[in-house]
């Protein structure tokens, strides 16, 4: 397969969770659940909403990195409410 074709699947991959349903995961930071929501696009640069069950409340995050490992994807991101960096492990 050539590498183009690759990367055009792994970037695939790595965006379509976010784009179909609602996306499970951990902060890294604090073992607390969140989840990102329906409909959002998961790329860099992109701001999603994601539920942080920790604070018990929605938020826009803006998305720094996407980085799969192993069976999970770690997305990086800004929160500006808090002006924190947070990195959340994603189930794949």
């Amino acid at each position: 397969m050539p590498p183009v074709m690759l990367a055009l699947l792994l970037t695939l991959s790595l965006i379509a969770p976010g784009a179909a349903a609602a996306w499970d995961g951990v902060d890294s930071s604090t073992g607390g659940s969140v989840e990102i929501g329906k409909g959002n696009l998961v790329r860099s640069g992109r701001t999603i909403e994601v539920y942080d069950a920790d604070a018990g409340d929605y938020r826009d995050v803006e998305v720094q990195s996407i980085r799969r490992f192993g069976g999970s994807v770690e997305v990086e991101v800004y929160d500006s409410d808090s002006g924190e960096y947070r990195t959340f492990e994603m189930d794949e």
